[in-house]
């Protein structure tokens, strides 16, 4: 008979993400080129933003498969904000689509982006220790 093993550690409803997700209500665009390099735009609503990726809802469908490479752009007067990461107030960012939703009766259709941006990781004691022990 098998004993159920007890040692693994009890799951918790703590964030586990990187970096911080804001909930936001802004205007955005996505720019496009479709399967035949044709250029596409869309008017997107932002839902939440963090420093690596963005959930944005459509006006209307669009048919943007997964992978695809897209321009996210937040619109012009609502950029400056110092709540909003520093990758998404310069301008076009470009961003990766990793889920798309289906539209629904009751919710626009969404698409998760992830943006392409570097991802400046700062040095943990761990990699400095090494990189001391390494040199010396």
């Amino acid at each position: 008979m098998r004993q159920p093993c007890t040692n693994q550690p009890a799951r918790t409803n703590d964030n586990k993400r990187a970096v911080e997700r804001k909930s936001v209500t802004l205007p955005a665009r996505l720019t496009w080129k479709d399967q035949r390099g044709a250029t596409r735009f869309a008017s997107v609503i932002a839902r939440n933003v963090s420093q690596f990726g963005v959930y944005v809802e459509c006006r209307s469908p669009v048919s943007i498969p997964l992978f695809r490479l897209v321009q996210f752009q937040l619109e012009r007067d609502v950029r400056e904000s110092d709540a909003l990461p520093g990758s998404l107030q310069q301008g076009r960012v470009l961003s990766a689509v990793y889920r798309v939703s289906p539209p629904s009766p009751s919710k626009p259709q969404g698409l998760a982006l992830r943006l392409m941006v570097d991802p400046k990781r700062k040095l943990t004691d761990v990699s400095a220790n090494s990189a001391q022990v390494l040199a010396s």
